[in-house]
Order: C-alpha cells, then sequence, then structure tokens
C-alpha cells in the first residue's frame, strides 16, 4: 500500500520549495536594480503594453494580486520614480498606472534577467516551456473551480 502523506510525493510541496527557490535566484539579481520579485512582475506587465496604463485593477487581475499587496508595491515603484498613478479622464474612480521614462529606459537594462533564471534551472528552453504551459494549466484550471 502506498502511502500518500509522504511529504515529498505532495505537489504541492514541489510547487512550493521550487517557488522559493526560484525567487532565491532572482533575489541578487534585482537588488542590483533595487526591485523586489513582485515588483519586477508589475514592471513586465508594464513593458508588455508600454503605450498603455493598465488600472490598478486590471494590473490586479493580471498579476493574481489584491488592492491591498498591490498598493504598497506601486507607492514603492512610483517613489523609486519608475511608474506613475493617475485618475483616469474617463472614470476618476480608476487609477491608471503608467511607465515613467526612467521604467522604460530600465527594460533594457534587465532584458539578461530571464536567461540568467533559465540557466539556473538546468533545464533546457523545450523543459522550461513544458513546465511554463504545465503550471500555467493548473493555475487557470484551479481558478476556474473557484469562480463555478
Amino acid at each position: 500500500m502506498t502511502d500518500d502523506l509522504v511529504l515529498r510525493r505532495q505537489v504541492c510541496f514541489a510547487l512550493y520549495t521550487a517557488s522559493r527557490a526560484l525567487t532565491d535566484v532572482y533575489r541578487p539579481i534585482l537588488d542590483e536594480f533595487g526591485l523586489t520579485y513582485p515588483q519586477y512582475l508589475v514592471l513586465l506587465v508594464l513593458w508588455e503594453r508600454p503605450d498603455d496604463a493598465p488600472t490598478v485593477s486590471e494590473l490586479g487581475t493580471e498579476l493574481r494580486l489584491d488592492s491591498g499587496t498591490l498598493s504598497p508595491l506601486l507607492k514603492r515603484l512610483e517613489g523609486a520614480e519608475l511608474v506613475v498613478r493617475r485618475r483616469s479622464a474617463r472614470d476618476e474612480r480608476r487609477v491608471e498606472v503608467g511607465l515613467t521614462e526612467r521604467g522604460r529606459a530600465l527594460r533594457q537594462r534587465v532584458e539578461h534577467i530571464p536567461m540568467c533564471v533559465a540557466q539556473a534551472t538546468g533545464l533546457g528552453l523545450a523543459e522550461l516551456v513544458a513546465l511554463r504551459d504545465t503550471l500555467t494549466q493548473v493555475t487557470d484550471t484551479i481558478h476556474r473551480q473557484k469562480e463555478q
């Protein structure tokens, strides 16, 4: 009889420890730029849409973060002059987030980060893509089930 309650057999433990390990890889790289990992994620979303200014709510949805977590991140990014927050001209209840020139320029300085992280995993490109796609599928499935 197999024992399903063995720690090393738990998918959740493997995901948890892998997530912590990857965050540990990012930390010294991002420290060089004065960024935390969650701040880097915000910037990634903004760099995808450099001519757009998503709302705080849209950023939260994209990053799966609540406003209580996102607001302090944005405040620190704004203090570092990487982003600017402003009330929407169309709807003053909404706050839009846009990149500053400094925030736009930072993108070029951090372009090496994905490669550094990929190398740290010891996986090939195809393996990383497959892992990412599997994890995205797991996350999407769980979120869909929660919404039902």
